[in-house]
């Protein structure tokens, strides 16, 4: 079908503005297929921000402002076609401790510090973004964040059971939590409990149940999942013509009231340079979890149609969203993994189905508000646990343990600090853990002693193979880069296996597995050719890679080395034994 738009952009142009890419080609089918995707997402999508906003401390229009102006920002500037972001569970959970440490709930200031705070976190992700260090996120250890995401979902739905019961509660983590509720439960409105309890449990079945129910009626596996997707939806209106006919706020049910209807007004919020101060760790903490929840998301999808995403890109298009969100009146926004899988099932072919998708909140905004007076907040609350149950992943915990203790260490003292703690410290730990742990790893490489394969060319781990061995050649295999945190580790295994063949003559460091070696190595490499040198052995290097040779050459090491550089493992092998054996084979090290 002949494309909508005709005159595509300079190719460069795409490079900053990925939508220049797509919107050339675009075509009255695809236009389609965004517009139903669109439609669903913004039906999930309404209850959704609201129920975020309630999460963060905020008024729930805040919520529907932050699902509009963001989403176009990111159609504009991120990599991911099917990628939808807005309010999510873990970043209002962390706004609102950064917010409650600097503002009291329900004042304008603490309206005005979600949007600074919004704000800085769209400069710190431009910033990475225009910096190009995207990669920063590897940094952060998986199973970490995944323990984050767990201990918060349980923080997250443990703060919702005082809307669920209608009692007056705080606190920042699970001791504080759960003692503040304790205390009131006494004040239960049963009203509230029964009313909470059973959109819980309709939202629950909705899940298993009615999708089933649907089947039975013949509704195709896909049409079905979509249509349990809207189950939010579905309780919002049956609550709110409850709560109305039934008059249940003379009944002690609290409502989320008067929602003010019409756009957001955009502008530069007033701030003081104290609150700036304030946020700006929090900021941060947010920006480097949101970017990390978003970019695991983009890329799940991505690969599903054989799509690309950049991640420095996603910096920038996140950080626009959140520019964009915190110029109208919203607060801290990310890709969402429901909300995103949904618009992709949903037949989602590009960014367009964000536009559309803000256009209908905007339009929701303008006109549906006068409806959500009704709205429990028992409703809300139990649409929040719900969703959050699905954030819970206490397997990662038994995966762990089985593969590695040492991630399985990292994720439950980030699991019990966030429990205890709560939400900012537990981030800071996390981010501690992953860095911990990544130097612990590179600190203590796998170091093997190999020898020559009978019948072939190849060297293998002593330990494991049966090999073939000289007493007076060592030949050392280092499965990891030289670095400042693991060159002394390298010193002290070599001078180990010196001090137990007293027949050493040659020492052989196969580099295969060394894709770089900084100056703290190149130290310890000289002083390791010194060493062996004085005792009388050659050190030798083999199947060393070409960018490490170029920055050896330049270092003038080569020219100090005792012994030689050979192009294989075999060919140093082979040539050194000759000294020894008269070119017959030496010692047959057996399996271990």
């Amino acid at each position: 079908m002949k494309a909508l738009f005709n005159n595509g952009p300079a190719h460069w142009l795409g490079r900053f503005l990925p939508a220049a890419i797509w919107l050339p080609g675009y075509s009255l089918s695809t236009l389609q297929k965004d517009l139903l995707a669109a439609v669903i997402v913004t039906i999930m999508l309404i209850p959704q921000s609201l129920a975020y906003a309630l999460l963060a401390g905020l008024p729930a229009e805040v919520g529907l402002y932050a699902s509009i102006a963001p989403l176009v920002a990111y159609a504009l500037f991120g990599s991911s076609r099917t990628l939808s972001v807005g309010p999510v569970a873990v970043a209002s959970l962390m706004s609102a401790a950064a917010l409650g440490q600097v503002a009291a709930q329900n004042t304008a200031d603490y309206l005005l510090a979600a949007m600074l705070l919004a704000l800085l976190s769209g400069l710190f992700l431009l910033l990475l973004g225009v910096l190009r260090l995207g990669f920063l996120a590897n940094f952060l250890s998986h199973p970490v964040i995944s323990g984050f995401i767990t201990a918060s979902g349980i923080l997250i739905a443990v703060s919702q059971l005082k809307h669920l019961m209608g009692v007056a509660a705080s606190g920042d983590n699970l001791p504080e939590l759960l003692h503040s509720i304790l205390a009131g439960m006494g004040e239960i409105n049963l009203y509230t409990l029964v009313l909470g309890t059973a959109v819980v449990g309709f939202l629950i079945w909705s899940r298993g149940g009615a999708v089933a129910l649907l089947r039975r009626l013949s509704v195709s596996e896909n049409t079905a999942s979509l249509l349990v997707k809207a189950a939010p939806v579905v309780g919002v209106i049956a609550t709110i013509v409850l709560a109305g006919g039934l008059d249940l706020e003379g009944r002690g049910v609290q409502l989320v009231g008067e929602i003010p209807g019409g756009l957001p007004s955009f502008g530069l919020p007033n701030f003081s340079l104290t609150l700036l101060q304030q946020l700006m760790v929090p900021a941060i903490m947010i920006s480097i979890i949101g970017y990390v929840e978003s970019i695991s998301v983009g890329k799940t999808l991505a690969a599903k149609r054989r799509q690309k995403i950049d991640m420095n890109q996603e910096l920038i298009g996140l950080g626009a969203a959140n520019m964009a969100s915190g110029l109208s009146g919203g607060f801290p926004v990310t890709g969402g993994f429901s909300r995103s899988v949904v618009n992709f099932d949903a037949g989602a072919e590009t960014q367009m189905a964000s536009v559309m998708t803000a256009i209908g909140i905007a339009l929701a905004a303008m006109f549906l508000t006068p409806y959500l007076y009704y709205l429990p907040k028992a409703t809300l609350a139990a649409t929040i646990i719900v969703a959050v149950l699905s954030l819970v992943d206490f397997s990662i915990l038994q995966k762990t343990w089985r593969y590695s203790p040492s991630d399985f260490f990292a994720v439950m003292i980030t699991i019990v600090v966030t429990l205890l703690f709560g939400v900012e410290i537990g981030v800071s730990c996390g981010v501690v853990a992953s860095i911990v742990l990544f130097l612990y790893r590179t600190s203590k490489p796998h170091i093997a002693e190999v020898g020559l394969v009978e019948g072939t060319e190849h060297f293998r781990n002593i330990q494991r193979h049966q090999v073939h061995t000289v007493p007076q050649i060592l030949s050392v295999r280092v499965d990891e880069s030289l670095m400042f945190s693991n060159a002394a580790f390298l010193e002290e295994r070599i001078y180990s296996d010196i001090a137990a063949t007293p027949e050493l003559k040659h020492v052989i460091l196969m580099c295969s597995a060394i894709n770089e070696i900084d100056w703290s190595a190149l130290e310890a490499l000289e002083s390791i050719n010194d060493q062996l040198q004085t005792a009388g052995i050659c050190f030798h290097l083999s199947e060393v890679k070409g960018p490490v040779m170029d920055a050896l050459a330049k270092s003038g090491f080569l020219d100090q080395l005792s012994g030689k550089i050979f192009f294989t493992q075999y060919e140093a092998f082979t040539t050194l034994r000759e000294n020894f054996t008269g070119g017959e084979d030496g010692n047959v090290q057996e399996n271990r």
